[in-house]
């Protein structure tokens, strides 16, 4: 067995990102929510619906984070990795409900457009105020979201609040410069528009991971050809790849190697070798080699 030292969402500084996010979308939140009140603006009030829909979400991100640490033990014997993907799976639940609500309202308000009055400067400032802070939370989760399945979650809403934010911007200049009130219901159709595709990319990957599919970009023949080109190794079959989740890929094979490599000693350098290879080209943080002899029987395949 190989191991990588602990990387994405087990690290502590993905959990204080997190929690940075968290203030930054909380606050934010709060003033969208009062300008929203004060400037009747739909479009602001569904920005600031997704920003708490965020918050929710960091909230559990940050949650999921707290139990993904814990070590392993004789019942969890990979730990608690998993929990991230499921704090991921109710982030796109969260993102799907949140986009039906927007485009409900949205087309009520295109309906009715003189159900309320839209008051665009207080709407202009305000959005500004998010796109701003919007900026500022993506900033500090770029780096992370690379290596977590959760924290990337965390980073592709907060990009989708920054869009928003642009476009309640845009809707406010047009409220303001020719008072065409539905412009700020548009805006709205378009955040929950945004929403969809996003949420559905996180849910996909988040039923690759617990299909055990093998991770994005990885190649399982490449794997194999590394493998056979190994000095000693006649083949390799019941190759197995998947994920515990983003960043933590997992590998099992059985390799056959000839006699006079098992005779002479060698088996110690090619497991050696073959753990080295997976670690370097294929960054799989577990490796579990089956070393066997040409003719070996597996005794548990008529199990």
């Amino acid at each position: 067995m190989h191991d990588h030292a602990p990387t994405g969402i087990r690290g502590s500084g993905n959990r204080r990102l997190l929690a940075i996010s968290l203030a930054i979308t909380s606050t934010v939140m709060v003033v969208q929510v009062v300008g929203a009140a004060f400037s009747g603006s739909l479009a602001l009030l569904a920005d600031a619906a997704h920003m708490f829909t965020d918050a929710a979400a960091l909230v559990v991100a940050l949650i999921a984070s707290t139990v993904a640490a814990r070590p392993a033990n004789d019942r969890r014997t990979f730990g608690y990795q998993r929990a991230e993907v499921f704090g991921a799976l109710i982030n796109g639940i969260i993102l799907i409900l949140l986009s039906a609500w927007v485009a409900f309202e949205g087309v009520a308000r295109l309906l009715n457009p003189g159900q309320a009055e839209v008051k665009g400067g207080l709407m202009l400032a305000v959005a500004i105020v998010g796109l701003v802070a919007n900026a500022v939370a993506m900033w500090l989760l770029s780096s992370a979201q690379r290596h977590s399945i959760n924290v990337r979650g965390a980073y592709i809403e907060v990009m989708g609040d920054l869009i928003g934010s642009a476009a309640v911007i845009v809707a406010a200049i047009a409220v303001v410069t020719t008072g065409w009130d539905q412009a700020d219901a548009i805006a709205s159709l378009l955040i929950a528009a945004m929403i969809v595709p996003r949420a559905f990319s996180l849910l996909r990957e988040v039923v690759s991971v617990l299909a055990e599919s093998a991770p994005k970009g990885t190649h399982v023949q490449d794997i194999r050809d590394h493998i056979l080109a190994t000095e000693g190794v006649v083949d390799v079959h019941d190759v197995h790849v998947w994920q515990l989740t983003r960043g933590a890929p997992v590998f099992t094979a059985h390799v056959v190697v000839d006699e006079a490599a098992l005779a002479d000693g060698r088996a110690a350098g090619i497991l050696s070798g073959l753990q080295t290879c997976l670690s370097e080209h294929f960054d799989v943080e577990h490796s579990t080699f089956q070393l066997e002899p040409a003719g070996h029987v597996e005794h548990d395949a008529h199990a």
